[in-house]
């Protein structure tokens, strides 16, 4: 069984997540350890995944909303509410990649750096071309960082658009990214084969790409991460299935619920928590709490950590990620 351990990279995020660790703790039963106690150490060691931010596309709080889910949080520093992203460290070959280029690239580069002493990322792994996965490419081009041959992972349409398209093509000429072409289903290796990412196609609005998840493989435990993906029962495979190869699973939490929206859901149809907690309801506790929900909308009550939703979340045996979450691979 994996070993999560929950804390944030920098002093202000892990102030603030020191409520979340205590409720967790009293909830889930399981290790939790402080990671503010390991910083500064040269004691990491081995594969690690890091959550680097479990926002749905627009962030939070989210621009034009006015509601109470995110009216307060502009009043104050921004602690916490970055767009879905995970990384993944190397600590013994010192290397460092992140799943999907989000808007708020900069801040996660930095924060991984910060955690894991890698100065940038080698890898960049796109699972789809909406725009909280890929916008954040703009920061590697000339107005910016000017980064040299940052390897980019996309599938076969998403290679397409970004070579096509202004301003990514100019990324491609200007060689601050090299698309290296993944493929459904097959394996692909990094950190010298330590590693491995494969591709599964999952059912989304594809207007510019198609959409994958990513099985990763680590030395010792698997993880799976599927921010998107429209109804579970659109998938050609079966998440109960998947959730027995692996050690941990980042699902689409994008909507706690329907009616969340003051608009029309099934034109976004993700699969809503409850609809997921029903899914998978009679499955083993062991399994249950693999899962972990991510790509949280700014309107999902699950951002209030001491609520009523996420207290049905965490009750029923499943989680919810965490900022700043690590797990070993």
């Amino acid at each position: 069984m994996f070993s999560s351990v929950f804390g944030g990279f920098l002093g202000h995020r892990l102030f603030g997540l020191m409520t979340i660790f205590a409720f967790a703790s009293a909830l889930w039963g399981q290790d939790i350890i402080d990671l503010h106690n390991g910083l500064g150490t040269d004691s990491k060691k081995g594969v690690e995944l890091v959550v680097l931010g479990i926002a749905q596309d627009g962030g939070t709080p989210q621009m034009g909303c006015n509601r109470p889910c995110c009216r307060n949080l502009f009043l104050r520093p921004k602690n916490e509410g970055l767009v879905s992203c995970l990384g993944l460290v190397d600590h013994d070959g010192g290397e460092t990649a992140v799943m999907d280029a989000t808007p708020d690239l900069p801040s996660q580069w930095h924060e991984l750096a910060a955690y894991s002493g890698v100065e940038q990322p080698t890898w960049i792994f796109l699972t789809h071309a909406h725009i909280g996965h890929y916008s954040g490419l703009m920061q590697l081009g000339r107005e910016a960082l000017g980064a040299k041959s940052v390897s980019v992972g996309a599938m076969p349409r998403m290679k397409e658009f970004l070579e096509n398209n202004g301003p990514w093509d100019q990324l491609v000429e200007l060689n601050n990214i090299e698309i290296e072409s993944l493929s459904p289903d097959v394996p692909h290796s990094i950190f010298q084969g330590r590693v491995k990412l494969t591709p599964m196609l999952v059912p989304h609005r594809d207007e510019y790409s198609e959409t994958v998840g990513f099985l990763v493989e680590g030395p010792n435990r698997k993880a799976l991460f599927i921010p998107d993906i429209d109804k579970w029962s659109l998938w050609n495979r079966s998440l109960a299935d998947e959730l027995a190869t692996v050690d941990i699973a980042f699902l689409d939490g994008t909507f706690f619920n329907d009616g969340e929206l003051n608009r029309d859901m099934s034109e976004i149809p993700h699969p809503f928590v409850t609809e997921t907690l029903e899914l998978l309801k009679n499955l083993p506790a062991s399994e249950k709490a693999k899962v972990h929900f991510i790509h949280l909308n700014h309107t999902n009550p699950l951002w209030q950590h001491d609520g009523p939703a996420h207290e049905r979340v965490v009750r029923a045996g499943f989680r919810v990620a965490v900022e700043g979450q690590i797990v070993g691979l």
